[in-house]
């Protein structure tokens, strides 16, 4: 398992192929992401490595935190986030991961924490339908309706659908698929949307899922001391040779 990347998400745009077709992107933006801190079984427990991004202010950092970069030779970062990875996919200090890190045709995960929408009623938070416009309906026509029964069982129901607070949660868009990643300019752009406002951090991994690009295979030779294996078509049934 290897470890992610933290991106900034600058927007959406769109990019056309030869043949004229266009494919809405996103665009992520990754600034001298490197290798703060390595956790070892040994020490820690467990296998991870911590990734810095963007320019702090040394005046904002603590005293503690500006140890913790001074150790690293590397100066103070706005964002940390640690990436769980196997003993055979570490990182060494101080290490840069660029957005040649994925692959073009890469499937990757993109999580990141979705808009804050605030205290929003049922019609926007739940697609409820609402009440009828007229006939009766007196200033209530966006309202959820009853929300109980009879005396049994004489309360709400845990979990029910109401008005609240909706979004600014953290949510993952799985198999996205990478579609430029420059890393000159240090841009990746991946196809379809991804949560969270134009200028937050979202996190790039790996497919959990498994797609990755296709890749040809290629033929095995045949081992040694065994005769390979005849390739020619065989004839269909009814002529010489065949069965019938």
């Amino acid at each position: 398992m290897r470890s992610g990347l933290i991106a900034k998400k600058m927007g959406m745009t769109r990019l056309f192929s030869e043949e004229g077709n266009h494919t809405p992107v996103t665009v992520l933006k990754i600034d001298d992401c490197r290798v703060i801190a390595v956790r070892t079984a040994e020490k820690d427990g467990y296998t991870a490595v911590q990734l810095g991004t963007g320019k702090a202010k040394v005046k904002n950092v603590s005293a503690a935190m500006r140890g913790h970069f001074a150790k690293a030779k590397i100066e103070p970062k706005h964002k940390l986030v640690e990436f769980r990875v196997t003993p055979d996919a570490m990182l060494e200090v101080g290490a840069e991961v660029k957005a040649s890190h994925f692959a073009q045709g890469q499937f990757v995960d993109v999580i990141g924490t979705t808009m804050g929408k605030g205290f929003a009623g049922v019609m926007k938070r739940h697609n409820f339908g609402g009440l009828r416009a007229t006939h009766g309906v007196s200033v209530s026509h966006r309202s959820h309706g009853s929300t109980g029964q009879r005396q049994d069982p004489g309360k709400v129901f845990k979990n029910k659908k109401m008005a609240g607070h909706m979004g600014d949660v953290r949510a993952t868009q799985q198999n996205l698929r990478v579609v430029v990643a420059d890393a000159e300019r240090g841009l990746l752009m991946v196809e379809g949307a991804v949560p969270g406002v134009p200028g937050g951090y979202v996190l790039v991994k790996d497919s959990a899922k498994g797609k990755k690009p296709s890749v040809p295979q290629k033929a095995k030779p045949a081992a040694e001391g065994k005769p390979a294996r005849d390739t020619k078509p065989k004839p269909p049934a009814g002529q010489a040779g065949g069965k019938k």
